[in-house]
């Protein structure tokens, strides 16, 4: 367990035992003051609320400010008013309230003495609002946040319109590089739509009770090559990278037609992305016919990890989403994930669940579709680390070897070794890299190894034929990582998903 979990264990505990302690002085059962939610219902209840100040608790992210405008109630009701006593709530509530609930100097003093307390309305709700501020973005960087699935790459172990939790103590929590922000946004502030953070200081990578990206983790990160991107979300932002449109259109064109769009951004401002981390830091990862291997061995494969298999029917056999729903192929409600062949086969993307359950008619055979090299949605140009030669046909269904790059790991500079780790030396380790003959220059002095300074991940999506992930920008270092994916919250299609409600992540 790392050091930051057990202090999120041990702040947890404080806050428990000081509310159990608060609860008794207010003549309530203690052991009440251990149930979630139930905990701020007593309070409501004992304070004299309105009722509906407990339901507003509910609401995604707002409900968290209610939350901390209960606990600042409660404490007012020991006689504690003050701006020191407010604060102590919001940002160290795991040893104020032990003192309130346990010290003989503090009593609850109950109804009266807040209503005797003269503070106006607008007085009191400015404290609270300016607390709560301060405590939920606190929460937001270093414990954990809410985060919404937009696009089926993760399907079907997560899906479009998932709502997760993501934890950011369990990889150690990352300070912000771009600390004069504006809180509850990313890097756009809405309506105006400028920037929403301030370089004037930069904090250089820094990560407390740092612990490595575990293999087959579902990791939120800093979508890399969005250091540069050219800002028009239709036709380019995410879905077209900076380079990519560099590497297919030319540098002078790209910046003669974008130029006025085309922006930079900071490591913590680069947009969300979510992965599954199929190879870890030293690993030798290859892509052989679909299927994974991390040195030379066969991956997991997730059960709701999707890709498309060629269903071939009889020749005079007829195939509709009515007769692939009686095989347990649900396409209606999977996306689109049905495609007819012109040779009357059908592109079906199930998941391997799916597959194992999957009775064909007798004459019907399910065979794995690979996406070869020939295949002109998937040129190798077009894969990192963009070769450009057609004698290294590598693609997304026959990728590698490649080895990641991992802290304190030395390599030697070869041409084919800069093809692949430049971008890690140059870009993401800060070093000045130049080529001169058969020389490499770092920094200014020739060099014929480097040792890397950071850690480095390879990222797929589990829906494998519709993900834009590793095979197509490389790698992720460890300070674009920003936590793990551990929980579902909600979920919607047109109604809740009943199901998937605080389902955790695998």
């Amino acid at each position: 367990m790392s050091i930051g979990w057990i202090l999120v264990i041990l702040g947890t505990l404080g806050w428990h035992i000081g509310l159990y302690g608060m609860f008794k002085k207010a003549g309530m059962e203690g052991w009440k003051a251990l149930i979630p939610f139930y905990n701020t219902w007593c309070m409501v209840e004992k304070m004299e609320l309105k009722k509906v100040w407990f339901f507003l608790q509910l609401i995604p992210i707002a409900g968290q400010f209610i939350t901390i405008w209960i606990m600042i109630k409660f404490v007012e009701h020991f006689g504690r008013f003050g701006v020191g006593h407010h604060a102590a709530t919001v940002l160290a509530p795991f040893a104020y309230f032990p003192y309130l609930g346990f010290s003989s100097n503090e009593r609850f003093a109950g109804k009266k003495v807040v209503d005797n307390y003269k503070k106006s309305g607008a007085r009191e709700w400015i404290d609270a609002a300016a607390f709560a501020i301060v405590a939920a973005t606190l929460i937001r960087t270093f414990v954990f946040e809410a985060y919404t699935i937009p696009t089926p790459s993760m399907e079907k172990t997560l899906l479009v319109n998932d709502f997760l939790f993501v934890s950011k103590s369990s990889y150690g929590p990352r300070i912000p590089n771009t600390p004069l922000a504006v809180p509850f946004v990313h890097h756009t502030l809405p309506i105006t739509n400028s920037k929403s953070y301030s370089e004037a200081i930069k904090i250089p990578y820094t990560r407390w009770f740092a612990s490595s990206v575990k293999r087959n983790d579902v990791v939120v990160f800093n979508f890399p090559v969005n250091d540069t991107l050219i800002n028009d979300e239709v036709n380019f932002g995410s879905r077209v990278t900076y380079y990519q449109a560099v590497r297919d259109n030319g540098r002078a064109q790209i910046w003669d037609q974008y130029g006025d769009i085309i922006v930079t951004r900071p490591v913590d401002k680069r947009e969300n992305f979510i992965k599954r981390a199929v190879a870890a830091a030293g690993d030798i990862l290859q892509v052989k016919n679909g299927e994974v291997f991390v040195n030379g061995e066969k991956g997991i494969l997730m059960p709701e990890s999707q890709r498309y298999h060629r269903l071939v029917v009889p020749k005079d056999g007829y195939v509709d989403a009515d007769i692939l729903a009686t095989m347990g192929i649900n396409v209606r409600e999977s996306q689109g994930d049905l495609q007819q062949m012109p040779d009357r086969s059908y592109l079906v993307n199930v998941t391997n669940k799916e597959k194992e359950n999957l009775q064909l008619p007798q004459g019907y055979f399910l065979d794995p579709y690979v996406v070869e090299y020939s295949n002109p949605y998937y040129p190798s140009s077009q894969l990192f680390p963009y070769y450009g030669d057609t004698t290294v046909r590598w693609s997304v269904d026959n990728y590698g070897p490649l080895m990641l790059p991992a802290k304190g790991k030395m390599i030697e500079l070869t041409a084919d070794n800069l093809i692949r780790y430049r971008r890690c030396i140059e870009v993401y380790e800060a070093n000045k890299v130049e080529v001169n003959g058969d020389k490499v220059l770092i920094n200014g002095s020739e060099s014929k190894t480097y040792t890397f300074k950071l850690d480095y991940c390879f990222m797929m999506g589990d829906n494998r034929h519709n993900s834009l992930d590793s095979r197509y920008w490389g790698f992720v270092p460890e300070d674009h990582v920003v936590g793990k994916a551990s929980l579902i919250w909600f979920s919607w299609e047109g109604g809740p998903r009943w199901k998937r409600l605080f389902n955790g992540i695998k």
